[in-house]
Parts: structure tokens; sequence; C-alpha cells
């Protein structure tokens, strides 16, 4: 009698952390891939987010600076912080930054002119509205997300659309 209790008491021992290796690894199975979406579609929204805020701090500078296509690249750069790519988004780079200076029917101007005072001048002259810069368009695309985890169940990249932003030029850095 001594005997069978002593191995049954045993055998409750042994059991004790079963339950907390079972729990362990069905949350690894259970929790793992839901905190694994969570962050996968929080970067999603933090990139869309970036490109939205890119495009909107290009348009701002290239509608109070005058900029000739070199200048381009420096728009393009603050426009990433100061960065050839994002911090923490480099799927975003100044290649895919496009920054268009169009007239007042919305195309593009072609004959762009000599500087922000000249700019003024062709847009009070009816002779000159295709050189005048009256909208400044930037647009980024071409942006694919490349998943950490969801490419595991099939994902390869998600392409995150083309984002527009047309500003009405200001100043171009016009000064008296």
């Amino acid at each position: 009698m001594r005997y069978s209790s002593k191995l049954q008491r045993t055998a409750r021992q042994c059991q004790r952390g079963v339950a907390a290796v079972e729990f362990a690894l069905a949350m690894l199975f259970v929790l793992g891939p839901i905190v694994a979406f969570t962050i996968e579609i929080g970067r999603v929204m933090y990139l869309y987010n970036t490109m939205e805020e890119v495009t909107r701090r290009a348009a701002r500078m290239a509608t109070v600076t005058w900029t000739t296509d070199a200048d381009k690249d420096d728009i393009r750069k603050f426009a990433l912080f100061n960065n050839d790519s994002m911090p923490a988004g480099s799927e975003i780079t100044t290649g895919d930054i496009d920054i268009e200076y169009l007239d007042i029917n919305g195309n593009p101007v072609t004959s762009k002119p000599d500087s922000p005072g000249d700019n003024l001048s062709a847009c009070a002259d009816t002779g000159r509205v295709t050189e005048c810069i009256y909208t400044v368009e930037v647009s980024i695309s071409g942006v694919s997300y490349q998943p950490m985890f969801l490419r595991f169940i099939g994902f390869d990249s998600i392409n995150l659309g083309t984002h527009r932003v047309r500003m009405h030029a200001e100043s171009l850095g016009f000064t008296n």
C-alpha cells in the first residue's frame, strides 16, 4: 500500500510542468502569427503614411523655392528628411519621387522662366501663360513593401500605389 501511494505522488509531480509547456506551445502557434501579422500591418501603415508625408514635404518645398533641374535632387533629399532613403522605410528613395511644374491648364511647363520674378511676369502676361509655373505636382510611385513574416504564407510584395500632391506655386523663392 505504501509503495503504490509513493508511485502516485511521483507521477503527479512529473505532470506539474506539462500544462505550462502545453500552454506555451499553443501560444506559440496562436499568439505568434497574431503578433507577426500586427507588425506587418503596422509597417504597411507606416510606409503608406510616410509616402503621404514625403510627397507633402517635397511639394511644399518646391512651391516656396526656385529650383533648377539639378536642385530637384535637393528637394527630394529634403522630403526624405535629408537622406537618400527613408530611415526605417528604406523602400522609399529619392528615385521614387517625381517633381513636375505645371501651367494653369495642368500641362507640364516646357519653357521654364529664368527666375521667380520672371515667373510672376509670365503669369501676368496672357501670351506667356504656358511658361507660367502655376502649380507643382509631386508624386511617388513604384514603392513596394517587402513583408518580413507574411512571405512565409505567399506574399512576395505589396505595391503601395501612387501618392500625388498638387499645390499652388507660391513665391518659388521670390524676394523683393
